[in-house]
C-alpha cells in the first residue's frame, strides 16, 4: 500500500511540472508573439474629408494607393492600422473593380471594417510602429497636413524607434509639417516626391480649394522634390528612411522600398 502511494505521489508530481513548463513555454510564446507583432506594425494615415474645402466637390482617399501597398506588406507579414483625424468612417474613391486586387478588398469584409473604424490619433501608441504611409487622394490635403497629433506620432516613429516614413501623391501633403526634434523639417536637404504641380489643374475649382501646393510648400521649406515628367510611370524615391512616390502607379513600389528599408536596417 505505501508503495503503491509512492508512485501515485511520483505521478502527480510528475504532471506539476509538466503543466508548470507547458504554462511557461505558453507565456513565453505568447510573449514572443506579442513583441514580433509589436515590432511588425504599420501606420496607415488616411483623411476624413468628404469635399475639397468647404465646396460641395467630392473628394476621397485614393483606394488604389491604400489597398496596393496594403496588399504588398500585408503578404509579407505586417499588421497594419488605420488611423484619422477623426477617427471613424473615411471617403474612399477612385475605385477600378477592373483591378483584381482591389475588386478582392472591396469586396473583403474585414478589410472595408477597418476603413470605417479608423483609430483616432489618441488612441495610437506610436511606440507600436516601425514605419507610417500617408495615403492619397484629393481628401488628403485635407484634415491631416494640420493634424499636430498625427505629426507627433509620425516622427516620433522616426525618430524614437528609427521607423520609416512614407507617403503617396497627395499623401505628401501630411509631410509638410514635419520636424524634428531639432526643429528642422524632415525632408529638408532630402529627395522627396509627391503629386507635382505640372499635373495639377491649377486652373480648375478642386485645387483652388487646397491650403498649399505641395511641391512648392516642400521646395520653399528646403526639400528636394524630385518628379517625373512623364507621370504615371511607378516613380518613387527612397532617401534614407524618408520613402515618398508620385502617383498610384508607384504605390507597391513605395511598399516594396518600405520592406526593404526596414529588413536592411537603413539610416
Amino acid at each position: 500500500m505505501r508503495n503503491i502511494l509512492f508512485y501515485i505521489l511520483i505521478f502527480a508530481l510528475s504532471l506539476s511540472c509538466k503543466n508548470t513548463a507547458e504554462d511557461t513555454n505558453s507565456e513565453s510564446i505568447n510573449s514572443q508573439n506579442s513583441l514580433s507583432q509589436k515590432n511588425n506594425r504599420i501606420l496607415f494615415v488616411v483623411s476624413n474629408q468628404h469635399t475639397y474645402g468647404d465646396t460641395d466637390i467630392n473628394a476621397s482617399n485614393h483606394f488604389a494607393e491604400i489597398v496596393l501597398a496594403y496588399d504588398v506588406l500585408k503578404h509579407k507579414g505586417y499588421l497594419i492600422d488605420f488611423v484619422s483625424p477623426k477617427g471613424g468612417a473615411i471617403p474612399i474613391g477612385y475605385i477600378s473593380t477592373s483591378d483584381s486586387i482591389q475588386k478582392n478588398y472591396l469586396y473583403d469584409f474585414e478589410f472595408m471594417e477597418l476603413l470605417k473604424h479608423t483609430k483616432k490619433p489618441k488612441a495610437i501608441v506610436s511606440s507600436n510602429y516601425v514605419a507610417v504611409y500617408f495615403g492619397g487622394g484629393g481628401a488628403a490635403m485635407f484634415g491631416v497636413p494640420e493634424n499636430e497629433a498625427i505629426q507627433k506620432i509620425a516622427m516620433d516613429i522616426y525618430e524614437k524607434n528609427d521607423g520609416i516614413v512614407s507617403a503617396i501623391c497627395h499623401g505628401t501633403a501630411g509631410l509638410v509639417n514635419l520636424k524634428t526634434m531639432d526643429g528642422k523639417f524632415l525632408y529638408e536637404g532630402k529627395k522627396v516626391n509627391g503629386f507635382p504641380d505640372q499635373f495639377e489643374n491649377m486652373e480648375a475649382e478642386y485645387y483652388k480649394q487646397f491650403p498649399f501646393s505641395i511641391e512648392q510648400e516642400i521646395k520653399a521649406r528646403g526639400g528636394d522634390f524630385t518628379y517625373s515628367k512623364e507621370g504615371w510611370d511607378n516613380y518613387s524615391i527612397a532617401d534614407g528612411r524618408l520613402i515618398t512616390g508620385q502617383d498610384p502607379t508607384a504605390a507597391v513600389s513605395v511598399a516594396k522600398k518600405i520592406i526593404e528599408a526596414l529588413e536592411n536596417n537603413t539610416k
